[in-house]
């Protein structure tokens, strides 16, 4: 059997996959009744002064009858007495002593830190995460993404917290800055163990027109929440892959953003991170995907003769590059199967008025035809059929060497390329 345990910061876990710091990790009995289902590890809902948080809370983008593709919420930090919160998180790590429990945190002075983390670490539980992502009320006080949006104030609590701390620090970053490396950097300097991210992005989710409010609607008001979900896997992918390649780093990364199944976290790990958290899928589907999550990666490592999950950690980051070094000439073209074409002409309707006018309907016959001389590769037919493998994009040899666009621009200012490239 493939072996799934990793080493995170010197945490052990049984798997990969771990409950990110939200509603699904509030309190002892779910994150128990998760770890009953499989889940690895959890991330405790971010403790600090407990506040009062408000009704309603979450808003849900849906797309053609995909419910929740987008979830925002402005729920806030526990909302539970430390106490409590402190006394359950002992209980489960003795009750399950080979998962992992990280205790979230967020707290504004040096003594507040040095305090909650003595107490975090009397529970024994296994390793600290500093929430510098929250993009919403908490950021107003000073907490928050207002700390992961400053590398300075970043690179301080993070050391204040290394210094207080006997179990790894892990630090969650905030995706609401331009350059994800310039806090991920900063966090290592403060001394990190490691990273993770994405936190929720800010947003409105969207807008009662009746009540003329944005949503979620609290007494005829509202606000600015965290974005998360499907929607937001590709920014997140593009972040971790940031750090990931960056040499400044150096740390493990937790993939966190929009993770529903064993291919979505798969993806994660390939762009380097070493566990990934998940959080709207359970709140969507509940904690027993984890089951799936489980069996699909066994079962993709089995075929690919992966036996441990280190194999894969990276694996995809030496293949993401930058756009000046992608061969220019390397071409594919699309193909249209008539076997199985219904003859709807979407791709012929896509290729036409989005793309680049190469698919033309035939007046005999129901299958458009791709001129293949004028066809860029650009995919956007093969997305838009809807009949599943009836359109492919297929290589097209060529006897002209790779280049790249710095190559490329050399020889155009040296005159020896007058022509536009490509088509």
């Amino acid at each position: 059997m493939p072996d799934l345990s990793v080493n995170f910061a010197g945490i052990t876990s049984p798997n990969p996959f771990w409950l990110a710091s939200a509603p699904p990790t509030n309190s002892g009995a779910q994150v128990m009744r998760a770890f009953d289902h499989g889940w690895g590890g959890a991330v405790w809902k971010t403790l600090g002064d407990p506040i009062v948080n408000v009704s309603s809370r979450f808003g849900s983008l849906s797309y053609n009858g995909k419910a929740m593709i987008g979830f925002n919420n402005i729920e806030l930090i526990t909302d539970r007495p430390l106490d409590v919160n402190f006394r359950e998180i002992a209980e489960v790590k003795k009750r399950y002593p080979k998962n992992t429990v990280i205790v979230s945190l967020m707290v504004e002075t040096r003594d507040e830190w040095r305090d909650i983390i003595r107490r975090s670490e009397d529970t024994g539980a296994d390793g600290l995460e500093l929430n510098f992502g929250c993009p919403h009320g908490m950021c107003e006080r000073g907490m928050g993404s207002a700390v992961g949006q400053e590398p300075k104030v970043c690179e301080e609590i993070t050391s204040w917290a290394v210094d207080a701390s006997s179990i790894p620090v892990i630090v969650k970053l905030t995706p609401n800055i331009s350059d994800i490396n310039r806090p991920g950097e900063a966090a290592v300097r403060g001394g990190a163990h490691a990273l993770s991210l994405i936190n929720t992005i800010k947003s409105i989710i969207g807008v009662d027109l009746k009540r003329a409010t944005p949503l979620p609607y609290v007494a005829g008001k509202s606000t600015n929440g965290g974005y998360c979900g499907p929607a937001v896997r590709p920014i997140a992918l593009h972040m971790l892959s940031q750090l990931a390649q960056n040499p400044n780093v150096g740390v493990p990364i937790s993939g966190i953003g929009g993770i529903e199944t064993w291919h979505d976290a798969l993806e994660f790990i390939y762009l380097g991170a070493t566990t990934v958290q998940v959080c709207t899928a359970v709140m969507h589907y509940g904690y027993r995907i984890v089951r799936e999550m489980i069996e699909g990666t066994e079962n993709f490592m089995r075929e690919n003769n992966f036996k441990t999950i280190d194999e894969m950690i990276g694996k995809a980051v030496p293949n993401y590059t930058e756009w000046g070094v992608l061969d220019l000439n390397y071409k594919r073209v699309a193909k249209i199967d008539a076997t199985t074409c219904i003859g709807c002409q979407l791709c012929h309707v896509a290729c036409w008025d989005g793309a680049h006018q190469c698919i033309h309907p035939q007046p005999t016959s129901r299958v458009p035809v791709v001129d293949e001389n004028e066809c860029v590769g650009c995919n956007l037919c093969q997305y838009v059929c809807p009949v599943a493998g009836c359109i492919t994009m297929e290589d097209v040899q060529t006897t002209e060497p790779p280049m790249n666009w710095l190559e490329y621009s050399d020889l155009l200012s040296q005159g020896k390329i007058t022509r536009r490239f490509g088509h």
